[in-house]
């Protein structure tokens, strides 16, 4: 178990941030030359070099076999997160240029992709957004028959959208109950989500009041699971700026950077990752193999929730990269963004 940073000496502490420090900004091992010529440091290289040893030993650095430098471990890097960072505000330019991306007008949707791009362009990381689930209203549905056993369940939402999903059908269904069926949804059940849908044919059923034969009932269930199912399933995730990843320094390491796009392929794991932060207020810091996704890549993701009416948290906006993230700079920025989103959709 590592030392907490109040059980470090002054000068263990001293040294620890200057090495995380200039390891965060240069990417390389520090020596114990470059940490003597640190203002305030009155050592000798010598004595740096045995209080680097002693972190080493704490498992708060590491020494690569190529240099004789030391680096962050990643828990030296949470140590140094979470009690020895010291945030800087978002520049005067850097909140006009995130006030500026975000609130164009227009969709909604285009504000939180412009949020990725804004975020991936300041950070020199991945943005990424994670977008409000929002279940479709219905204004009409219908079947189109592709063979004895299957169809086409269309859906028409009310902001004019169309989603078609296949449907396994039912043994001895017809055109006719398939008309009836989708009659039935588009009268009875326009201009209610899905799960208002769901829930009101299951209470007209239950009371023996829907106005719709026993076999066209099934197909009216089954069109409208697909829909829920798939929505709870499948989250919405934007990302921008994969390319910010291959930098100097991380390609000399291409197998960590194809380990990392090869997880924001994977949107879905990530996306998760991303609903752990929904559930607190301030921003969350995920390092490296602290979650299994990032046990390869060695990757970080920095993430702050946003809101929208009454104050109710409706996504997650963020960035991903490297764990030598700059997070004195970076934290802020998420941060900030955040705020400008909830600002524009409360």
């Amino acid at each position: 178990m590592s030392p907490a940073i109040p059980e470090l000496s002054d000068r263990a502490r001293a040294i620890f941030r200057v090495v995380v420090e200039s390891y965060l900004q240069s990417g390389v091992p520090v020596g114990s030359r470059t940490i003597a010529q640190a203002a305030g440091l009155n050592l000798s290289p010598a004595s740096i070099r045995g209080v680097m040893q002693d972190l080493e030993g704490a498992g708060l650095l590491a020494a690569p076999h190529t240099s004789a430098g030391r680096m962050p471990t990643e828990t030296g890097l949470r140590l140094f997160v979470d009690g020895m960072m010291q945030a800087a505000e978002p520049s005067t330019e850097e909140r006009d240029l995130i006030e500026r991306g975000i609130g164009r007008g227009g969709p909604i949707e285009d504000a939180l992709a412009a949020a990725g791009s804004v975020l991936s362009g300041l950070s020199a990381c991945a943005g990424l957004v994670m977008v409000p689930k929002q279940e479709p209203v219905l204004r009409q549905f219908g079947f189109v028959a592709l063979s004895r056993d299957q169809a086409l369940a269309v859906l028409v939402g009310d902001d004019g959208q169309v989603e078609n999903r296949v449907v396994a059908l039912p043994p001895g269904t017809t055109p006719a109950m398939l008309a009836e069926a989708g009659n039935y949804i588009s009268a009875e059940l326009s201009g209610l989500t899905l799960g208002e849908a769901q829930a009101r044919i299951a209470a007209e059923i239950g009371r023996g009041r829907a106005a719709i034969d026993r076999a066209s009932r099934d197909l009216v269930g089954r069109g409208l699971a697909l829909w829920s199912t798939d929505g709870a399933d499948r989250p919405v995730l934007i990302v921008r700026g994969q390319a910010n990843l291959i930098d100097r320094v991380a390609a000399e390491d291409l197998e960590r950077v194809r380990q990392l796009l090869d997880e924001l392929e994977g949107k879905e794991e990530i996306a998760r990752l991303l609903g752990s932060a929904r559930d607190g207020s301030a921003t969350k810091i995920f390092i490296g193999a602290e979650n299994k996704l990032f046990a390869l890549s060695g990757s970080s993701i920095v993430a702050a929730p946003y809101r929208g009416a009454q104050g109710r948290v409706v996504g997650v906006v963020g960035v991903i990269g490297p764990t030598r993230l700059n997070y004195a700079r970076v934290v802020p920025i998420v941060d900030f963004t955040a705020q400008t989103l909830s600002r524009l959709m409360a």
